[in-house]
């Protein structure tokens, strides 16, 4: 892993929130790196920051003050079109509500990253059914959320991360919503295609099994990266 480069570096982050009792500081200057196909899971009690973190690396949300590079790309620097046009291409996200269409099956969810980024209809649903298959869902790639099991929706919400083999996912408390046994298999699955595509993995999560079968767990407290 040390030989690896750096694909994700946040420095001195600060996020300030304006609430009626006045400012309210989440990040308090953390910085970290994370390298090409480093696996890292983030912890921390709820509440400390892991999912405004996680908007930030992913360019859904700026720092009150810092940066993030990705690959050596400030997104600070990047316009609205543009960061959504970058993190399209470069960034995969999972949540702990996977946020699948639900007029559209599971191919269809898979398939639509891709055309977001020009891909043909074809071509699309080639990498969609591949993609499914190596979830374990190429049997269920017809239904529709709500006929999917929670654990199937959530792999459907894995395939969609990858659909345009980004450099980044970032997942925030993937298995949250899962029981132990479903939430289990969901972590094995990260765990292989972390192995299999090199693809770096920054995890926002309570799951002790989870945290501790990453290459690094990071805690924060009190705003930063405890040392």
């Amino acid at each position: 892993m040390e030989s690896r480069k750096d694909i994700v570096t946040a420095t001195d982050l600060h996020r300030e929130f304006r609430t009626p009792d006045g400012k309210l500081q989440v990040l308090k200057g953390l910085s970290l790196t994370v390298k090409k196909g480093e696996m890292i899971s983030i912890t921390g009690e709820s509440g400390v920051g892991k999912s405004t973190l996680l908007h930030l690396l992913g360019g859904l949300d700026k720092p009150t003050k810092g940066e993030v590079l990705i690959d050596g790309e400030n997104l600070s620097n990047k316009s609205q079109d543009v960061l959504a046009r970058f993190r399209n291409d470069w960034v995969g996200f999972i949540f702990q509500f996977h946020y699948l269409l639900e007029d559209f099956d599971a191919l269809e969810n898979v398939m639509m990253p891709l055309m977001v980024a020009g891909r043909s209809k074809s071509e699309a649903r080639r990498k969609g059914e591949l993609l499914l298959e190596q979830v374990g869902l190429s049997g269920r790639a017809s239904h529709l959320p709500r006929q999917l099991s929670g654990g199937e929706q959530q792999r459907v919400a894995v395939a969609r991360a990858l659909a345009n083999e980004p450099e980044i996912v970032l997942a925030d408390e993937p298995s949250g919503n899962l029981d132990i046994g479903t939430g289990g298999r969901l972590h094995d699955l990260l765990f292989e295609l972390n192995e299999k595509n090199s693809t770096a993995f920054i995890i926002a999560t309570h799951n002790r099994e989870l945290a501790a079968g990453c290459h690094r767990e990071l805690e924060i407290v009190d705003g930063k990266i405890k040392s």
